[in-house]
């Protein structure tokens, strides 16, 4: 599954971000975007009963825990009084012309009961030892049979639903992929064969 963010916890990349070209007028430089504040950029109280925004006001929790795709959350919301009037709109939300109030949701944890994601299951199998150096290898291993399947077979998308079906329909083009393989470089050159035999008495 796909993790763009598993290179940010690596400690071999930690000074990545140096490297990357900062000017305008630099090759490949990716133009600036104005970041909007971030959860972090709020202040939350020891009781978690609030917390304090960028401008200096206060939001209150919003009930209890929340239960946001298997994780347990607090969620804090501002007074529209304050919202309204507050020069910093454009910073906080994304769409400030039609929004009344920012929200901000502040994890806990995991939900009880509830059973580990298959995105955690391949976080904590990628970060391991073994895991980094297997996914260093994809590059020459599986990265040149997705792009042969997806440009030489047209696989863009799955055509059907359910695992059972994907499943299937995946195996099929794998074996397709296999069976050209077979017939680009599993032909045994005979004539070649003889003249290294020969060649060995």
């Amino acid at each position: 599954m796909a993790d763009p963010q598993f290179r940010k916890r690596d400690p071999r990349f930690i000074d990545a971000e140096r490297h990357k070209p900062t000017r305008e007028s630099e090759p490949f430089a990716k133009p600036k975007r104005e970041l909007r504040f971030q959860t972090k950029d709020f202040k939350f109280a020891a009781d978690r009963s609030h917390c304090i925004c960028p401008a200096g006001k206060r939001l209150y929790r919003n009930g209890r825990h929340h239960d946001v795709q298997g994780y347990e959350a607090i969620r804090f919301r501002g007074n529209q009084r304050d919202c309204g009037s507050c020069v910093l709109r454009a910073q906080c939300l994304r769409h400030p012309e039609r929004t009344l109030t920012r929200q901000v949701a502040l994890f806990i944890g995991r939900a009880k009961g509830k059973p580990e994601t298959h995105c955690a299951r391949m976080k904590r199998k990628i970060d391991s030892e073994l895991g980094r150096h297997r996914y260093s290898q994809r590059l020459g291993i599986v990265e040149p049979v997705f792009a042969n399947i997806r440009s030489t077979h047209r696989l863009s998308r799955f055509s059907h639903r359910g695992r059972r079906k994907v499943t299937t329909q995946w195996q099929l083009f794998c074996l397709v992929h296999n069976i050209g393989k077979v017939h680009r470089y599993g032909k045994i050159d005979t004539e070649s064969k003889r003249k290294s035999s020969r060649a060995s008495r």
